[in-house]
């Protein structure tokens, strides 16, 4: 690790990730051991024009006390504070940028029905919040710093020290911030993921149908207008710094759309383990029939995945697929990181919950029930999990009867 990639690590988060614009405001959630690294991109977005940057601590250590010793009716509470401190500074048209940096599994001896309930809660209150990022009404992106906790999950048999090296430099490469411009090496990449997308919406697909060894053996139906979508996203001309360029994955190596909210059926096998909440889940499978999940199995996080699944109406039904080559710098790495902003860019993934409006065409300007006449799920949740293989085959099939062979041994056949 060197100064010199931290501080183009920041500066291309600033400008190409959350694009921060002349007199936007910035907020940073960040965990308090990545706080060095925050203050870095704070200062980067001052020397480009941030109004202001909003930093918004977390401590996930305090947090896990509070799990396992709050009274109980803490957990069906949401305070007014935390509501409209998202919502301002959304309505204002801010800029989010999260740092993504959990241990893996700090949260293994916490009952998942707390951290559900909360869940519930919180989601329900920050509905308007999730609704505008979700329809990119705020620039917003995502991404991580090693912490000594994490580090040491991806890289158990070497010292605390090594392994914050080693997940650092697995992560510069992953971020192309290994090249020499970074911001040129974004810029290419996202020209290839243009051209999977075009590939994907220029054939009028009814279906994509999955197969692999691992028993996957789904048919995911999409919906009227569907949009694959992936790279930078753009926000509407209606607000507050319209048709602003961004990034909200950082890295993404994905192109994904949304199923039809009733169109599933068929069974996913899981790839890689889910770190879901603090916990793991691994070796699991999900059953749907007419969309809906109707049995589900884990070798590891049964209960994680019971609780993910029963969140809401909307959390038995998927609201993302997304196509990612077995190729992808990420994969080919051959790093597993427990950390689903880098997994799921290393596999096809699916996302058990809310859709995003983006996904279909002019979703974005919809009410909640014309999108849901459209087929798009709703739900208070939205949880990827992968399950790309190398021997990963996908079929689409146009509305006109058509086959055509989107992935074959796991990569676009294209």
């Amino acid at each position: 690790m060197t100064q010199n990639k931290l501080e183009k690590y920041a500066r291309l988060l600033v400008k190409t990730g959350i694009n921060i614009q002349k007199g936007q405001t910035l907020v940073i959630n960040s965990p308090i051991e990545t706080a060095e690294f925050a203050r870095m991109i704070a200062e980067h977005a001052y020397d480009v024009g941030a109004r202001e940057v909003v930093m918004r601590w977390s401590d996930e250590l305090s947090t896990k006390m509070k799990y396992l010793h709050a009274d109980d009716e803490v957990f069906d509470e949401f305070p007014d504070w935390a509501k409209e401190f998202s919502l301002s500074y959304s309505r204002k048209g801010a800029a989010f940028l999260s740092i993504s940096a959990s241990d893996p599994e700090l949260m293994k001896d916490v009952d998942p029905n707390r951290m559900a309930r909360q869940q519930k809660v919180a989601s329900s209150a920050l509905k308007e919040y999730r609704e505008r990022m979700m329809s990119n009404k705020n620039t917003w992106c995502i991404a991580s710093v090693p912490t000594a906790a994490w580090a040491k999950k991806v890289f158990p048999d070497v010292s605390e020290d090594e392994a914050v090296e080693r997940l650092w430099d697995a992560i510069f490469k992953a971020i192309r911030v290994d090249k020499e411009n970074p911001v040129a090496a974004w810029e290419e990449h996202k020209r290839n993921l243009k051209n999977s997308m075009e590939f994907l919406n220029n054939h009028n697909l009814k279906s994509l149908q999955f197969r692999n060894d691992l028993g996957t053996d789904l048919e995911v139906e999409l919906p009227e207008g569907y949009l694959f979508v992936g790279g930078s996203e753009f926000t509407p001309k209606d607000s507050e710094f319209p048709e602003t360029e961004f990034i909200a994955n950082m890295p993404t190596e994905e192109v994904f759309s949304m199923p039809k909210k009733t169109g599933v059926n068929g069974i996913v096998y899981s790839s890689k383990p889910l770190n879901y909440r603090g916990t793991l889940i691994d070796q699991f499978s999900l059953t749907f029939k007419n969309g809906e999940v109707v049995d589900y199995s884990a070798e590891i996080g049964y209960e994680s995945l019971k609780s993910l699944i029963e969140t809401d109406e909307g959390s038995r039904y998927l609201g993302e697929v997304a196509l990612v080559p077995y190729d992808s710098p990420i994969s080919k790495s051959g790093v597993l990181f427990y950390n689903t902003l880098y997994d799921e860019n290393a596999s096809c993934h699916l996302a058990i919950g809310k859709a995003y409006p983006v996904c279909i065409k002019g979703g974005e300007n919809m009410t909640s029930e014309e999108l849901e006449q459209h087929g798009v799920n709703e739900s208070i949740t939205h949880v990827d999990f992968m399950f790309g293989t190398k021997d990963l085959q996908i079929t689409g099939v146009t509305h006109d009867g058509e086959e055509i062979v989107i992935f074959k041994d796991g990569n676009f056949a294209y």
